[in-house]
């Protein structure tokens, strides 16, 4: 079993302001998001804990918000390629 890393991200755009991810094995095992409408975003939290980051980016990605271009899960899902990509750019 792999470590746990901790993820963090600032959102932009979004009533949330700060979303944290631990991840361990490519799969959610823990989340929090600050501010946001609270109900909805401990529900999604609950539906993405135990998903792999790759599925979680796939339904996410993209969805707005009324008429902003970006949400919540869509910062999610963001959050999630920024780590996708941190962890690409590693030189071994």
């Amino acid at each position: 079993m792999q470590a746990t890393e901790t993820i963090e991200y600032k959102t932009q755009g979004t009533c949330s302001k700060f979303i944290r991810i631990s991840i361990s094995d490519n799969k959610i095992v823990d989340s929090e998001i600050i501010g946001g409408c609270n109900g909805n975003l401990k529900g999604i939290q609950k539906l993405i804990h135990g998903m792999d980051i790759d599925e979680v980016i796939e339904r996410l990605n993209g969805i707005c918000c009324g008429d902003k271009p970006t949400s919540c899960p869509d910062q999610i899902a963001r959050c999630l390629m920024a780590y996708k990509n941190s962890k690409q750019n590693v030189k071994v």
